[in-house]
């Protein structure tokens, strides 16, 4: 058996000296069990590069992928998986969050036929209050708006067997959020539990901007009900509005204190004006995510790699610059 482990790093030159050693002698645990490390520097601007390029070089299972510019941890990961070999391929951070002990019992897992195994978060060692309140609401949300059959507390850390891989790759649009997919291929999966430690050094690279963010692009790109509930809030503010409208018409045959309705005129002027920009721009969000599809760019660009063969595979929608050899380089020539 092959296993390939993806690892997205994105300036973790504090967090790869406490990774690289603890890999190893879990992976050695493994019964019949040999292993590929793909890394996926996704632009990182720190020594990350460098470090693994040193690793690298004193071992061929560590297989090197190197982003032009940043492209998101879930374009990363999707990288990762296009150019696994394994007979299982596992998604894990660099930060040690996601525990490498965990790979001996997601492979015993695999072993029993499950396509996918999901390590669950039971608890959240290091994440303050509202990062652990505002993680329980956005799964709450995910399961209404998105798929129900998302697991709470199950974020990327996964494994995947030859043919879930086969189907995730086969998943090729620009706004991706890889757990609403897992759950959409609707493939047997097993739960392992597991206690989220705190990052082994460095910083997250989720603030709450980009967890936001995160959570758009989950509900746009695989639920229409924030389009639907626009639909339901025009309704609404519609009815309140010939309610008013009958208002004021016996308001100005039956009284005559029409002016002292200016007031709450401003303030449904202020309410319908404000509803209308904001349903225009969740429209307009997804024409823009319609927009971005139809260009049919790539969804990552590979600058440089190590240790994969000469002639790399060309996924669908990605796109593999190979570096120029300094003897080949017409630029030397000048």
């Amino acid at each position: 058996m092959l296993l390939s482990l993806v690892i997205p790093v994105y300036n973790e030159e504090e967090a790869l000296p406490f990774l690289l050693p603890s890999l190893a002698p879990v992976l050695a645990k493994i019964p019949d069990c040999d292993y590929e490390i793909i890394f996926v520097n996704d632009g990182s601007r720190d020594k990350s590069w460098t470090m693994l390029c040193e690793a690298a070089a004193n071992d061929p299972r560590l297989k090197l992928i190197h982003f032009s510019r940043n492209f998101g941890h879930q374009p990363a990961i999707s990288a990762g998986l296009d150019f696994a070999t394994g007979d299982a391929v596992v998604v894990m951070d660099a930060d040690l969050q996601d525990p490498p002990e965990l790979l001996i019992t997601m492979v015993e897992r695999y072993r029993e036929g499950y396509d996918v195994v999901s390590a669950q978060r039971t608890i959240r060692h290091g994440d303050s209050w509202m990062k652990r309140k505002t993680a329980s609401w956005f799964y709450t949300i995910m399961r209404r708006m998105v798929d129900p059959r998302l697991v709470p507390e199950v974020g990327d850390f996964r494994l995947f067997s030859h043919r879930a891989v086969r189907g995730l790759c086969n998943f090729r649009e620009q706004h991706r959020f890889m757990r609403g997919l897992v759950a959409w291929l609707g493939l047997r999966e097993a739960i392992v539990p597991f206690e989220r430690q705190p990052r082994a050094a460095g910083e997250t690279k989720y603030p709450a901007h980009k967890m936001l963010l995160f959570a758009w692009t989950a509900i746009s790109s695989f639920s229409a009900v924030p389009l639907r509930l626009s639909f339901a809030l025009g309704l609404t503010l519609m009815s309140f509005g010939f309610l008013y409208s009958f208002y004021a018409v016996y308001r100005m045959l039956f009284t005559n204190t029409t002016v002292v309705g200016w007031t709450s005129l401003v303030a449904l002027q202020c309410l319908f004006s404000g509803a209308t920009m904001f349903l225009l721009g969740l429209v307009g969000d997804y024409i823009a995510h319609l927009y971005e599809e139809s260009k049919d760019r790539p969804l990552y660009v590979i600058d440089d790699s190590r240790n994969f063969p000469p002639a790399m595979p060309q996924p669908r929608r990605a796109l593999y610059l190979p570096p120029v050899s300094p003897d080949t380089d017409p630029r030397r020539q000048l």
